[in-house]
């Protein structure tokens, strides 16, 4: 945290006083959260932590561009709901919230945006990377999980894989998993295909 709110003296020296006027790790507040500083970095809330990670690669951004592109255009193309992509603040309960890479919201939960943050999507990815990939399949697995997320992709770049679960009697099932050469398919928005190839190429 203390890289993000680094302020430089005129010796060149951190201003570390800055930092008496933020929470410490572990009581930051909703209230807290929202009065940040607009920013382009990924800044979550979970625990009364704030959860602040690297710049995405390159990689990543090439896939979470592909995969924005033909969910998006699916959604539009059948009049399904709406598309985000982060940073886009994600309120799953009281004191938890998170940016998912991409994130769909069906027509009829529509109520759930706002102009500050989204509520519960129906639909969550999370693209993983070695700083993130622990907490997307751990933390976030579970909070999504908890919250009713109904549909959650893990996307690995590494194993050139995606995982796809689903929310059945308030529990995530694998629906499916699939690498190269195959295509990776939703429940939720059935019709939905990917070619896992062409995410990963």
């Amino acid at each position: 945290m203390a890289r993000a709110i680094e302020n430089i003296s005129q010796n060149g020296q951190p201003t570390i006083e800055l930092l008496d006027l933020f929470p410490r790790q572990g009581r930051w507040t909703e209230s807290d959260y929202f009065r940040l500083p607009e920013t382009n970095r990924i800044i979550e809330l979970s625990e009364g932590r704030l959860v602040i990670t690297p710049p995405p690669t390159d990689q990543h951004q090439r896939i979470a561009y592909k995969l924005i592109l033909l969910l998006g255009n699916y959604v539009l193309s059948n009049n399904l709901g709406e598309v985000r992509f982060s940073p886009t603040g994600v309120r799953l309960s009281k004191g938890i919230i998170r940016e998912p890479d991409i994130v769909f919201m069906g027509n009829e939960h529509r109520d759930r945006i706002t102009e500050i943050y989204w509520g519960v999507p129906d639909l969550a990815v999370e693209i993983l990377s070695k700083s993130t990939a622990k907490d997307d399949r751990e933390d976030k697995f579970h909070e999504y999980e908890k919250a009713g997320v109904l549909e959650y992709w893990i996307v690995d770049p590494f194993k050139k894989s995606i995982e796809v679960f689903i929310l059945e009697n308030e529990a995530y099932l694998l629906f499916g998993k699939w690498v190269s050469r195959e295509t990776a398919k939703s429940k939720l928005l059935d019709g939905f295909e990917v070619s896992i190839d062409e995410v990963m190429a």
